[in-house]
């Protein structure tokens, strides 16, 4: 018997059935990249929604780029922020990365 006739025996006498395998193997998968990745993004994503339309008048806040002040207005897509006395910024409300505790900028 000759080496490749040895293969081509080897490769036919092997299970055929990889099929149904291979496609548990994508589902479990594509749950484990969901859990891990799409759904905490979502949550993320979701917090933040509901953080921009809980702002109100007077709420210490910080941009994305990173100016603190104090919200002086707020509008349907803009808000107002004070970063000093009488000087006043208009920013996207989704610019907004974190609200800080009252009183945060008195002490810095």
């Amino acid at each position: 018997m000759s080496l490749p006739m040895s293969i081509t025996l080897a490769q036919a006498a092997a299970p055929q059935g990889g099929g149904l395998s291979m496609i548990i193997m994508m589902v479990v998968l594509f749950g484990l990249m969901y859990f891990m990745m799409i759904r905490p993004q979502m949550k993320r994503q979701k917090e933040h929604r509901t953080m921009v339309s809980a702002l109100a008048k007077g709420d210490e806040v910080v941009s994305n780029g990173g100016l603190a002040g104090r919200v002086e207005e707020v509008g349907e897509t803009f808000i107002t922020i004070e970063i000093a006395p009488n000087v006043k910024v208009k920013l996207q409300k989704g610019a907004v990365s974190q609200v800080l505790p009252k009183g945060s900028l008195k002490s810095a």
